[in-house]
């Protein structure tokens, strides 16, 4: 195992250097003999190269997805995620702070970022899900998704707002981006994806098709994080009564039941009622909003997550699919590549694949838990599902699948709850925003800040 630690330092350090590589960083120690603050160290630098050496290089944004073997459905190495690009941004404030990269690299990397984002595509302020990253230009997710996508426009803010806060007060060149970024906040235009008024938010905006595909945010999945931004904003903000009778569904949201593990869920899990849903939707939303001690009169949140985690690891470890591999070190499912392209895994809709995000980003809510997944995957699975940007998307003992693929959405939650959970970086800085504070209280929500 020591020889893939060291060959994957030696592929990077050969690596064609860009005009802001990462600073030197030695390996320290054989693979098998990592401490967890060595082994979270290493896993959280290879990710974080995901979104630094792998970026796509017009752009600096984080492509939609990286295949090892060179192979791509429709051109698909070209195109960028918004949202999965906010996702990692907090994983490039982490890599500041533990030196692997400078402030002026990430300056100019966020520079570049934020070019690209003023003059891309936007409708009403909003983003589509992906871009062309050579051009700008929308790249339609679906036929009729060729438009403003409020969800993904509102995991990539949240990363932004991570980054204005900790560049607010640096130099000049920082805090000019940390104006760019507020003026893309401010021109984001939530209220319109009401459609006129009503109470509850709506996904997708087309100028093709307009509001056909009628999409309404409606909990609980993994889309809280819109109605906290959309409440916060400074120029467009929403009612309280779109969160209560469109998110929360009138109060229908509630429905609390304990399940056959012994922990209890108190929301209705769209689609996944019994067990809760695929375990992205304890980890999108809480990137940046603190689930620590954040409660409305729907939930404790993080009771919630905590408890959707404990879930989704119980059935593993149940194993009532008797697949190979499962156990207390090798648990998590989630949406995430499959044994028939991709899958939304979760508890009782569950075909044998391991997506090792699910764990490793749910290291907040159970950390040693998780760190039994992440050390048996590195020592004992090695080179099958570790490689130059971390883990793999997915993997299946069972099936024989070890696809060496990446996607950002599943990339940036395991850098950045890496981070919170080291340091809590994304949530201090983005629960110490103001207008968040002010969306959040206009919600009914009551929150802590991170110390």
């Amino acid at each position: 195992m020591a020889v893939l630690y060291f060959l994957l330092f030696a592929l990077w350090a050969c690596s064609s250097p860009s005009d802001d590589s990462v600073n030197d960083k030695s390996a320290d120690s054989t693979l098998s003999n990592l401490s967890d603050e060595q082994l979270l160290d290493t896993v959280q630098y290879y990710t974080f190269q995901y979104f630094w050496e792998g970026a796509e290089p017009n752009s600096g944004m984080a492509p939609e997805r990286i295949h090892m073997d060179g192979l791509y459905p429709d051109q698909h190495q070209y195109i960028i995620t918004t949202g999965g690009t906010g996702m990692g941004l907090i994983g490039i404030l982490g890599a500041i702070e533990r030196g692997w990269i400078t402030r002026e690299a990430a300056v100019k990397r966020f520079d570049k970022m934020l070019t690209f984002l003023e003059k891309a595509d936007r409708f009403h302020g909003i983003w589509p899900h992906w871009l062309d990253g050579k051009t700008g230009k929308t790249k339609p997710f679906s036929p009729k998704d060729d438009g403003a996508d409020l969800v993904e426009s509102a995991f990539l803010m949240q990363g932004l707002l991570a980054v204005r806060e900790y560049f607010k007060n640096g130099n000049e060149a920082e805090q000019k981006i940390s104006q760019r970024i507020q003026t893309l906040w401010e021109e984001m235009d939530w209220s319109w994806h009401t459609q006129n008024g009503q109470n509850v938010l709506y996904w997708h905006w087309s100028p093709n098709f307009g509001w056909d595909m009628n999409f309404a945010l409606e909990g609980y999945n993994e889309t809280l994080v819109t109605y906290i931004l959309a409440a916060a904003s400074p120029t467009h903000p929403i009612n309280p009564e779109a969160y209560h009778q469109g998110w929360a569904r009138s109060e229908a949201i509630r429905s609390p039941r304990e399940t056959p593990y012994g922990y209890s869920l108190q929301l209705r899990h769209n689609g996944a009622e019994e067990l809760g849903g695929p375990l992205f939707w304890a980890h999108y939303s809480y990137l940046s909003i603190n689930p620590k001690g954040l409660k409305d009169q729907y939930a404790d949140y993080w009771e919630e997550n905590r408890n959707q985690t404990l879930i989704n690891r119980a059935w593993c470890i149940a194993n009532p699919g008797k697949f190979r591999g499962y156990g207390e070190d090798l648990w998590g499912l989630t949406a995430s590549y499959s044994v028939n392209f991709y899958h939304a895994h979760r508890p009782g809709d569950d075909i044998g694949v391991i997506s090792p995000t699910a764990a490793l980003s749910s290291i907040v809510y159970t950390p040693e838990e998780s760190m039994k997944v992440i050390r048996n995957l590195y020592e004992n699975y090695g080179e099958k599902v570790f490689g130059p940007y971390g883990f793999y998307d997915a993997i299946s003992p069972h099936h024989d699948f070890f696809p060496q693929r990446y996607l950002a959405i599943d990339q940036g939650p395991i850098v950045t709850m890496i981070e919170n959970y080291r340091s809590g970086l994304g949530w201090k800085l983005v629960m110490n925003a103001p207008e968040i504070q002010q969306g959040l209280e206009k919600l009914g929500f009551s929150y802590e800040i991170p110390n």
